[in-house]
């Protein structure tokens, strides 16, 4: 037996700089219409789009100044929202460059990952990436997709932008 999940509920961010990172969270998920659902001053916690993103303050033990976050570290290297549109990803990317002034790690582009994956890359204050993309239809179990009938199966390996065979 097997259960289908229906995505993502919610996401928990730890930070060490709130008086950075929650605005930026807040405004960000405002964009993506999502709702503020408790807001403090050390955690914000936004709820819509099918999805939740909450955002807590560490501990005064457990931000020492050194522990900048470190995508190569065990733990999380990024995590990636799904877009409804290609425009939406060039929408979400002109507004975390004007209006947060996110450093954007790439500008919105076509990979290989899956059949039209789009997608545009950036961090928060402290460093934390995220990914926002569309693939269009079904992706990897669509009929072009390497899950799809026909399709060439799981990879092996990954690179930066694709999935090789």
């Amino acid at each position: 037996m097997s259960v289908e999940l229906n995505g993502i509920a919610h996401i928990q961010l730890t930070v060490r700089d709130a008086a950075a990172c929650l605005p930026f969270w807040e405004k960000l998920c405002h964009f993506m219409d999502m709702k503020t659902l408790i807001q403090g001053e050390e955690i914000i916690y936004c709820i819509g789009s099918r999805t939740g993103i909450l955002v807590r303050t560490a501990s005064a033990e457990d931000k020492p100044d050194d522990l900048a976050f470190n995508q190569w570290r065990a733990g999380l290297h990024h995590f990636c929202l799904r877009a409804r549109s290609r425009e939406d990803i060039d929408a979400i990317h002109v507004f975390v460059r004007d209006e947060l002034n996110a450093e954007i790690v790439h500008e919105p582009r076509e990979d290989n990952f899956g059949p039209g994956y789009y997608s545009v890359l950036f961090e928060d204050p402290e460093g934390i990436r995220v990914e926002v993309n569309h693939v269009p239809g079904r992706g990897h179990f669509g009929k072009e997709g390497r899950l799809g009938v026909g399709g060439s199966g799981p990879a092996s390996t990954i690179s930066d932008t694709d999935l090789p065979d």
